[in-house]
């Protein structure tokens, strides 16, 4: 995608959701409601942040399955992959004009000062 700024590389955002507040689960529910309402606010500015070009939000880990294969048979473990602190709530695709552009728009993103962190890396296109 092309902008009028010039060319563009794109990120993807892994939102991780650490060890802090996530929607629907926990310390969440003892949020005032004006402060969910603004989390979820600031996602949805993000969504519509037009150098976003797509992303979604994840089901709780505990619902992954993780696949591996070892001397030619399909594994599957029930979970994620990383420790639960560690899993991928979301993603989000950003096409930005540089790395200080990305880390902008991924200190936006509410997962990053509530407990969790975003991961930034550059797609192979």
């Amino acid at each position: 995608m092309e902008h009028d700024r010039g060319a563009t590389m794109r990120y993807m955002l892994l939102i991780q959701q650490g060890t802090g507040v996530v929607p629907g689960r926990g310390e969440w529910e003892t949020l005032p409601e004006e402060e969910k309402r603004a989390v979820f606010a600031e996602y949805e500015a993000i969504g519509r942040d037009p150098r976003v070009t797509g992303g979604m939000r994840l089901q709780p880990p505990d619902t992954a399955t993780t696949v591996r294969v070892q001397d030619g048979r399909t594994l599957t473990t029930d979970g994620p992959f990383v420790e639960l602190k560690e899993a991928i709530g979301g993603w989000m695709l950003l096409d930005a004009g540089d790395l200080d552009e990305a880390i902008e728009v991924a200190g936006r993103i509410p997962a990053a000062r509530m407990g969790g962190a975003v991961e930034i890396r550059p797609v192979v296109e």
